[in-house]
């Protein structure tokens, strides 16, 4: 800081502004220091004169230094005489003020130097001034005492635990505050902390201030004699205005052309809101492209009424069952009542949970704007044909075969649509003639039968028979004598092996009175079978046995009696088997998809998806190229092979589970039966056109199976030459539908 100095001497009573007076010291009551002859009136023309004395003259305290330690400080600040010192030590303040001459030192004691000081610090060591104290963050000190000394700051190694003691143990800690200018704690005075009270509580801070004193009214309210002032009017006073006649004449113009509407008086009547009419779009949330109005509240019924009518009111068995459903159950939140009249009616219980509840609704119910496009309902219903168009379908039961004791798990029809065998869990394989529903030959098998297979190949007359862990070979004798009699030959042809090779199942040949009701040959596989299936060509057998392990899957071949297995590794529980109609491949169903392997390469070549919980049952086109698929979650899954391994379309028309789909060989037909004892038969065509995706449309829902242990139809089948679809169901019957 540069400070000016004046050559002349200052009065003695000029008074420090800002300053308050420190206590006076011992010293200044020294006989030798206020006889002491007057100095000559300039600054430094005294040598005599000490920096403690000097101090006294400017009114602060005695740094208690001598003129040797200052001279050794002011080298260390790098000041030079003692009187930059004194410069140095003074603060802004004053700046102004010279100090006073040893003249004026009697003077001191008879007339007090502070007595208009006006200050109110407490603490004048720090002599920075009027400077950030920011700048000393860096600094072990926060400023300079009047002599030029550093300031250091206090050691601050009190931790969280000793403020916590002092604020329980000094009674005075709440009105103790720290001094930023120094760092040291200050006690509050009674006087400082009643002026912080009146402060808070937004009271003036002198306490002698009358906010409401009576105002001083200037001018008096009696009329004068004189006027204030007797200035002449102006001409504009009482000569017309030329702009003001402007003005109207524009305005006249106005009124007559129409620019100007004469304004409206107003509508006087009262108005009322609809609260359940629809948002302006124009209001003030209107402007906003995205705002959503909120719902509105359904309007109050009959039954919210205090008199409702007597149809409203619940009964005793009524109010029972409301009282003993879940909230989240119950049509009406409330029970209606009914009284006297509006004030006999008390106070709603749940009024404040139905207004937070709705405040919920209001604020956290996320409400999205949907861009709706005018489109006629009509034009995204698909152009389905009408189903007469679509006919010959099955459409009425023709036939019920009765015989069977127990649930029919399964049936077959013989390849030229003469023959239908069926197998079921009274222990029996019958023969039925399909024209008269006759039952032809009964074959029992001491098990429950779970799969039946009639040999596809016209010159075959073969039955294979699912029981336990047994594939049993039937020659049910029926039909044409020379295909019986041919089939008889062809199995007797085979030539045993001379070194018989390890099969994964056992070839036995029936005994003589097996022979006779019609067994042929047994396949023992040492566990439980549960599907068989011919190959189109009627010398292959796929067997799927209810085990896991890769053995899940066997190929018999009927010429060569010879098994094998065709995976090494398994994939899931295997439900169905099928092999293609056209070409060299195999169709595995697990649970959750369906696998197609080529038995040529032996190679995986696809992997269907159908997004089902669980697959029930398989068929294939007879093209080749589509494949469908029923699950336990009552979905039919129609895949296109050349389009994706994705489903093409999910038909949920049943109610519970699928348990049988199949395809019709000659007609665009395929047919469902399910849990729910009806069989639905779809039209489904596929076109030659690579480009024409296949025609999906439902015809007919057949029922006549009566539900007997929540089953309904087991399998379904259809007539390979006829547009007829026979169907087994778990109440022991087999039914044509046609």
């Amino acid at each position: 800081m540069a400070f000016a100095l004046s050559g002349a001497v200052a009065a003695a009573t000029v008074a420090r502004p800002g300053k308050r007076p420190p206590e006076p010291e011992p010293e200044l009551e020294e006989p030798s220091l206020l006889g002491a002859p007057a100095p000559s009136g300039r600054l430094g023309s005294d040598p005599g004169l000490s920096d403690s004395e000097e101090s006294v003259f400017s009114g602060l305290e005695d740094s208690g230094s001598d003129s040797t330690e200052d001279a050794t400080a002011s080298e260390e600040e790098g000041a030079g005489t003692s009187e930059q010192r004194s410069r140095m030590g003074r603060s802004p303040g004053q700046q102004a003020r010279t100090p006073c001459s040893r003249t004026e030192v009697a003077n001191v004691q008879g007339e007090d130097e502070y007595a208009e000081d006006s200050s109110d610090e407490e603490d004048i060591r720090n002599t920075v001034g009027n400077v950030p104290l920011e700048w000393y963050d860096d600094f072990p000190h926060v400023g300079y005492d009047l002599d030029g000394r550093r300031i250091y700051k206090p050691l601050r190694t009190r931790d969280e635990l000793d403020q916590f003691l002092d604020k329980m143990d000094d009674p005075d800690y709440w009105r103790t505050v720290r001094d930023r200018m120094t760092g040291h704690s200050m006690r509050l005075t009674d006087e400082q902390v009643a002026l912080v009270q009146r402060l808070q509580r937004g009271q003036f801070g002198d306490v002698s201030f009358d906010p409401y004193e009576p105002a001083v009214d200037f001018f008096s309210g009696d009329l004068m004699i004189h006027p204030v002032t007797n200035r002449p009017a102006d001409k504009r006073s009482f000569i017309p205005s030329l702009v003001e006649k402007e003005k109207v004449s524009r305005m006249v113009h106005a009124i007559k052309m129409g620019w100007i509407q004469p304004r409206r008086p107003r509508d006087q009547s009262p108005n009322f809101y609809n609260l359940w009419a629809q948002e302006d779009p124009n209001a003030v949330l209107g402007r906003h492209k995205m705002h959503v109005p909120a719902p509105k509240l359904a309007l109050p019924g009959h039954s919210e009424s205090y008199n409702p009518p007597p149809e409203y009111l619940p009964s005793e068995e009524e109010r029972l069952a409301w009282e003993q459903q879940e909230p989240e159950e119950r049509k009406l939140s409330f029970l209606p009542r009914r009284f006297p009249s509006l004030r006999a009616v008390p106070a709603y219980g749940r009024f404040i949970q139905e207004r937070f509840e709705r405040c919920l609704d209001l604020y956290l119910c996320p409400r999205q704007r949907k861009m709706r496009v005018n489109v006629d309902p009509e034009d995204l219903i698909p152009k389905l044909p009408r189903p007469r168009d679509l006919q010959p379908f099955p459409t009425c039961q023709a036939l019920v075969y009765r015989g069977h004791n127990d649930l029919v798990r399964c049936l077959s029809v013989s390849p030229d649509g003469q023959w239908l065998a069926s197998g079921s869990d009274d222990g029996s394989v019958r023969l039925w003639e399909v024209a008269t529903a006759r039952c032809m030959r009964t074959v029992p098998v001491d098990g429950v039968v779970k799969s039946v297979a009639w040999n596809p190949h016209p010159t075959i007359c073969l039955v294979a028979v699912a029981v336990e862990d047994t594939v049993l070979l039937l020659n049910p004798a029926l039909g044409d004598r020379l295909v019986v009699g041919s089939t008889d030959q062809l199995l007797s042809a085979f030539t045993p092996p001379v070194e018989p090779t390890s099969q994964p199942a056992h070839w036995l040949e029936a005994s003589q009175e097996e022979r006779q009701g019609g067994l042929r040959l047994r396949i023992h596989h040492g566990k439980p079978v549960a599907q068989v299936a011919w190959h189109g060509r009627g010398d292959y057998l796929a067997v799927v046995l209810a085990t896991p392990g890769h053995t899940q899957v066997l190929i018999h071949q009927l010429s060569r009696r010879r098994s094998q297995s065709p995976f090494r590794r398994s994939h899931g529980q295997v439900q169905r088997v099928a092999f293609h109609p056209t070409r060299p491949f195999l169709l595995v169903a697990s649970q959750r998809c369906v696998r197609i392997y080529h038995l040529l390469r032996q190679e995986l070549t696809k992997k269907l998806m159908p997004n089902c919980k669980w697959v029930s049952s398989l068929a294939v086109h007879p093209a080749g190229d589509n494949v469908i698929c029923g699950s336990y979650d009552s979905k039919l899954v129609w895949f296109d092979m050349d389009l994706s391994t994705k489903p093409y379309r999910v038909l949920r028309h049943h109610k519970k589970a699928l348990r049988a789909v199949a395809f019709h060989p000659r007609y665009p037909l395929f047919a469902s039966g399910s849990d729910d004892g009806s069989v639905i038969v779809c039209h489904g065509m596929v076109y030659n056109d690579l480009l024409q995706n296949p025609l999906l449309v439902p015809v007919k829902v057949l029922k006549g199976h009566a539900l007997t242990r929540d089953l309904g139809v087991l399998d379904v089948a259809f007539h390979p030459t006829q547009p007829w679809v026979f169907s087994s169901g778990a109440d022991g019957t087999l039914r044509l539908f046609t």
